[in-house]
């Protein structure tokens, strides 16, 4: 299934005044985040890419054009010959398509149609977040249904607490937000090729596409309480990569054993690794 990947975004959150680095450019690990988002994807098979490009897209393109299989495989030595005892992206097939500087994401999109237009239904990503999410579960549940699109709904994020009022100013409950019955986007579509009857030129994806047809009944949610981490700003960056380090890496499903407990909370596991793991300040 062809995967369609939104990675031409400013990305002015997480600018750390030095690089010029596009978002999904940015490391964690020895790797950038698109190399973790497509490396979840090729985990269930999904190998065939479509990179959205904008600002920053010669330095997409030339992280895999000088790509370096010896930084994330283990490898020998031998006469000067390098020997690969793994590899990443040798089956890999990654279209490069430059869909504008200040595209939104929905024209971004309808840029790319006719390479998923034949498809019976086709993956896309923000190429800025990690999770643990059964993505083939996903898949089938959508492919079930009539529905134009589906979308990961993830709990809030915010560690704020909401506090329940009534009209005598007394606080009847406090609770955290994700104890409330709120989803937000999570950033993970599956789409049906139907998607661009809806989508109007310079667009937006959300607003003018998946809202619409919500109020349709024709989007569907896919709910997970899993690992699902953005890397929107600095911050969020720096913890995935104090995680990376501490070895807690939920969303890198293709490092599990097969004996790995099934029962284990990774969201938990994410939590106390972000928590113990040091963080300069």
């Amino acid at each position: 299934m062809k995967v369609v990947l939104f990675c031409g975004g400013y990305g002015m959150r997480m600018r750390d005044g030095v690089s010029d680095l596009p978002k999904p450019m940015h490391p964690v690990g020895p790797r950038p985040l698109i190399w973790h988002v497509m490396r979840y994807y090729a985990h269930f098979g999904h190998k065939d890419f479509v990179l959205c490009l904008g600002y920053g897209a010669h330095h997409i393109k030339d992280f895999f054009l000088n790509y370096s299989e010896t930084a994330s495989n283990d490898f020998v030595l031998r006469g000067g010959d390098v020997e690969l005892l793994g590899s990443d992206i040798q089956d890999w097939t990654i279209t490069f398509v430059h869909t504008g500087l200040d595209s939104p994401i929905g024209e971004r999109l309808r840029r790319v149609r006719a390479l998923v237009q034949g498809e019976e239904m086709f993956l896309a990503n923000y190429a800025d977040v990690l999770t643990d999410m059964p993505l083939n579960d996903m898949i089938e549940k959508f492919r079930a249904t009539d529905a134009v699109g589906a979308l990961l709904a993830v709990p809030p994020q915010s560690a704020f607490h909401c506090v329940d009022v009534g009209d005598d100013d007394k606080i009847a409950s406090i609770s955290t937000l994700q104890e409330m019955p709120l989803w937000e986007n999570g950033g993970y579509f599956a789409l049906r090729p139907e998607i661009f009857d809806h989508v109007p030129e310079n667009g937006d994806l959300i607003a003018d596409a998946c809202a619409p047809l919500a109020k349709e009944g024709r989007m569907m949610a896919y709910r997970h309480r899993g690992f699902w981490q953005p890397a929107d700003t600095v911050k969020e960056r720096t913890a995935l990569e104090a995680a990376y380090q501490g070895g807690t890496r939920p969303w890198m499903l293709w490092e599990r054993r097969p004996s790995e407990a099934l029962d284990r909370d990774p969201l938990q596991a994410a939590i106390a690794a972000l928590t113990e793991a040091p963080l300069e300040r």
